[in-house]
């Protein structure tokens, strides 16, 4: 029998609109946020063992991609991202979804700090995604990119 976990993405394959929400300045003790839209193809990839998305924002006049990862062994998520603004691979969140709801974690550097990375996704119809860094190692959280997805219904 095939592991469960390797469907924990399933929610996200196909096409989006994507409402994007994100502080204006992270880590200073901003409480501004600019809006921006995006569309997203969600594909599996692998014989089902990861999935990988390209996401379109025009307005901002990137593309970025998520691969995801899923280790059967240790029942964990890898996630990276990259993007047409930094043109590298970020460190990878690792993780996992329980009943519907996935938290993955990892290391990074913002603006010259060290920071620790949280993923949040919300499964579902309308599937959610949040980030947020720790500069005090996950003692206290600042989100500062919030993800709304909505199908593409023209593509259903």
């Amino acid at each position: 029998m095939r592991d469960q976990g390797f469907a924990d993405f399933d929610f996200l394959i196909g096409e989006w609109h994507i409402t994007n929400e994100c502080l204006n300045e992270r880590l200073t003790g901003c409480a501004e946020w600019h809006s921006f839209p995006a569309t997203a193809r969600v594909e599996k990839v692998m014989d089902g063992g990861g999935n990988l998305d390209q996401m379109f924002v025009p307005a901002r006049g990137f593309t970025g991609m998520t691969l995801r990862l899923y280790n059967p062994e240790t029942r964990f998520w890898s996630i990276y991202w990259s993007d047409t603004k930094s043109h590298r691979l970020f460190p990878p969140t690792v993780g996992k979804f329980e009943n519907g709801r996935g938290e993955f974690f990892g290391d990074d550097v913002e603006g010259g700090k060290p920071v620790r990375v949280r993923f949040l996704w919300t499964a579902g119809e309308n599937p959610r995604w949040e980030q947020a860094f720790s500069t005090d190692g996950g003692g206290s959280w600042e989100v500062n990119w919030v993800m709304k997805f909505e199908r593409d219904r023209a593509k259903i």
